[in-house]
C-alpha cells in the first residue's frame, strides 16, 4: 500500500477515533449528572428517618402522659369519694390536700398531653409533606435515569458503529501502529497525524534533525515524532517559510531516544488508567 494511501486512511481513522473517544468519555460522564439528585434524595430520606424517630418518641411520650393523666384522675376521683366517709377535721384536711395535689398533677399532665398532641400533629403533617417530596424526587430521578440510560444506549450504539468502521478501515494495517495511533489521539486531544513542514513538527512545533526530516520526506515507512509521538508526513514548506535543516541546531536522532522512551512510558500509563476507568 502506498504511503499516501496509508496517511489518508490514518486521517480518516483519526476522525473516527476522535469521535469514538469523545463518545466514550460522555458515556462515563453522563451518569454523574444523577449524583446531585441522588445526594438530595439521600439527604431527604435521612431527614425523614430522623423526623420519624422524633415522631415515635413523641407518640411514646403522649402515651405516657395519657396514662399519668388517667392515674391522676382516678386518684382524685377516689379521694373525692372518700370525702363522704371522713369523721374528723384532720382527715378532712389531709384528704383535701390529697385531692388538690391530684388535681394539680392532673392539670399538668393534661397540659403536657395537649402539648404533645400538638407536637405530634405538626410532626405528622411535616412527615406527610416530606414523604410526598421524597416520592416526587424519586419519580423525577427515575424519569431522569431512564433518559440518561436511553442517551447512554444511543452513544454506545454510535461507538459500536464507529468501531465497525474502524475495523473495516484498519483491515490489513499494522495492529501495533493502530494501537499506538489510538493512544496518541487519546493523549494529544484528538490529533495523531501531523505534517512536518520546514523541518518542524506541526504538532509540537519542535525542530527535527535534518536526516530524520529527510527520511520522512522519502516516505518509505510510518515515522513517529520523537517529541510528541504523533505520526509524521512530509509537506512542502510554503514560499517564505524557512527549512530548518541545520544539523548543528537540530541534533540527531540518538539525542532523542531517551525522550521518546520516556514519552512512551508516560503515554502507556495514561492509556492504561483511561482504559481501566472506561471498563469500570
Amino acid at each position: 500500500m502506498a504511503m499516501d494511501d496509508v496517511f489518508e486512511k490514518l486521517r480518516s481513522l483519526q476522525d473516527i477515533l476522535s469521535e469514538k473517544i469523545t463518545l466514550e468519555q460522555d458515556i462515563l460522564e453522563i451518569p454523574k449528572l444523577l449524583n446531585t439528585q441522588e445526594e438530595v434524595l439521600s439527604r431527604m430520606k435521612k431527614t425523614y428517618i430522623e423526623k420519624n424517630e422524633i415522631y415515635d418518641k413523641a407518640k411514646t411520650a403522649e402515651a405516657d402522659f395519657r396514662n399519668q393523666l388517667f392515674e391522676a384522675e382516678s386518684h382524685r376521683e377516689k379521694a373525692e369519694k372518700n370525702m363522704d366517709s371522713i369523721s374528723t377535721q384532720r382527715e378532712y384536711e389531709a384528704l383535701d390536700t390529697e385531692i388538690k395535689n391530684a388535681a394539680e398533677k392532673e392539670q399538668q399532665f393534661r397540659k403536657d398531653l395537649q402539648r404533645e398532641e400538638r407536637n405530634i400533629s405538626e410532626l405528622n403533617e411535616e412527615m406527610k409533606q416530606r414523604a410526598s417530596q421524597i416520592e416526587q424526587q424519586e419519580a423525577d430521578l427515575s424519569e431522569r435515569r431512564k433518559g440518561i440510560e436511553a442517551e447512554v444506549a444511543g452513544k454506545v450504539a454510535q461507538v459500536n458503529a464507529l468501531a465497525k468502521q474502524e475495523k473495516e478501515l484498519t483491515s490489513g494495517m499494522d495492529p501495533e501502529v493502530i494501537f499506538k495511533f489510538e493512544r496518541i489521539i487519546r493523549n494529544k486531544m484528538g490529533k495523531g497525524i501531523v505534517a512536518i513542514k520546514g523541518g518542524v513538527c506541526m504538532g509540537c512545533h519542535m525542530i527535527l534533525p535534518a536526516q530524520f526530516a529527510n527520511d520522512i520526506r522519502v516516505g518509505k515507512e510510518i515515522v513517529f515524532c520523537p517529541y510528541c509521538s504523533r505520526i509524521l508526513f512530509y509537506e512542502e514548506a510554503e514560499q517564505g517559510e524557512e527549512e530548518f535543516f541545520d544539523n548543528d541546531d537540530s541534533g540527531s536522532l540518538s539525542d532523542l531516544d531517551d525522550i521518546e522512551d520516556e514519552e512512551e512510558e508516560e503515554e502507556e500509563e495514561e492509556e492504561e488508567e483511561k482504559v481501566n476507568d472506561f471498563d469500570e
